[in-house]
């Protein structure tokens, strides 16, 4: 698994994805913002496995 979430996209997940889990555990959100725990973990292990089909990259190549 070469990562394929890079810079800008993989911030944007994280913090999306962290804003998801807290609003759901402080009730402003139902049971569906626990689908935060995915756009969290492809952000932590900078691979996205919805980018392979595309051959999407936004990490810088090296």
């Amino acid at each position: 698994m070469s990562p394929n979430v890079g810079g800008i996209d993989r911030t944007l997940r994280i913090v999306i994805g962290i804003a998801l889990i807290i609003a759901t555990m402080a009730g402003l959100l139902p049971a569906w913002g626990w689908i935060g725990i995915v756009p969290l973990a492809t952000g932590l292990i900078r691979w996205c496995p919805a980018y392979l089909p595309f051959g999407i990259k936004t990490c810088k190549l090296k």
